[in-house]
């Protein structure tokens, strides 16, 4: 997941105080980057100009919104969009410069491909500003085709010292903000009759850690909401799948996480490494594509072999 703000991208792990003892799980403080770390933080998007254009079918020409795409998988799904000739939308969380500077770069590396870009800081938790910002984007991108729901946070802790906020805000971020989007657009994709949505979960919604009752609780709902949306959405040629990345590589994960953990992910891993978020938007752009058109209520996992 690339979040609007909180925990690395669907790693699920958050650096955590306050637990008494015996409550946490064993976490290595060490925090100096070693060689495997510095190797993780190579930039993703290292070479600054824009790659060529490329074709994929049923894609030019379509307008996608895209939640929490300042950064990480968000960013990666709306370039990827973008290079395939899709108009794009995105909102982001706007907590102060920071948030400005990273929307400010997607923009820019989206403008890069001759596509028409609609930005917005829209709080996904708010159901009016969601259907303003849906309204928006409709209007000056001439239509809505895709919807990508993203946008998500972590608030990590043992359940029995869990705040009523920190469950709040997690299960409105996740859960009721994917719901606000799809409730949005669902009107427009039905009189189209077509549509094509993908919820990013996380594998945590299939095998839970320690801390994650929120996080694991919001994304093992937006499975649920997926298989239901895919059911009702279905007869109007709208397919609705989700995407369960594991640990996937991003600032948020490399800056947050120490190295011993990011070392035993990758080795649980059955290939042995993280994950890119270019991997996630190669799938989420497939299920974009008319190459999946008989695919919905699907969950397809991008984790490397983490579940296995």
């Amino acid at each position: 997941m690339a979040v609007s703000k909180g925990s690395p991208t669907s790693g699920g792990w958050q650096e955590e105080e306050g637990y008494p003892e015996g409550d946490a799980p064993t976490v290595p403080s060490a925090r100096n980057a070693g060689a495997a770390v510095e190797e993780l933080l190579d930039e993703v998007e290292a070479n600054p100009e824009p790659r060529p254009r490329v074709s994929v079918e049923g894609l030019d020409g379509r307008a996608a919104l895209v939640t929490g795409a300042s950064s990480g998988i968000g960013r990666a799904v709306a370039i990827a969009l973008a290079r395939s000739g899709v108009d794009i939308a995105f909102n982001y969380l706007d907590e102060g410069e920071e948030s400005r500077r990273e929307a400010d770069l997607t923009e820019r590396k989206l403008s890069n491909y001759d596509v028409r870009v609609v930005r917005g800081a829209v709080d996904c938790r708010d159901p009016d500003a969601v259907s303003e910002f849906v309204n928006r984007a409709t209007g000056e991108l001439d239509g809505l085709h895709i919807l990508v729901n993203n946008a998500g946070i972590g608030r990590d802790r043992a359940l029995w010292r869990m705040s009523d906020e920190e469950w709040q805000d997690v299960l409105q971020t996740n859960l009721s903000g994917a719901f606000y989007f799809l409730r949005a657009v669902a009107p427009g994709f039905r009189a189209q009759e077509y549509g094509k949505i993908v919820n990013i979960s996380s594998v945590h919604a299939l095998r839970s850690e320690f801390g994650l009752a929120n996080y694991a609780a919001s994304k093992g709902g937006l499975l649920a909401l997926t298989r239901s949306a895919a059911l009702e959405l279905g007869p109007s040629n709208v397919n609705v799948n989700a995407v369960a990345p594991g640990y996937i590589r991003t600032t948020r994960l490399t800056e947050r996480v120490p190295s011993e953990i990011l070392d035993r992910t990758r080795e649980r891993s059955a290939l042995g490494r993280l994950g890119d978020p270019q991997d996630v938007a190669g799938v989420v752009l497939f299920l974009c594509s008319e190459a999946a058109r008989h695919i919905t209520g699907a969950v397809l996992p991008v984790d490397g072999g983490h579940l296995l």
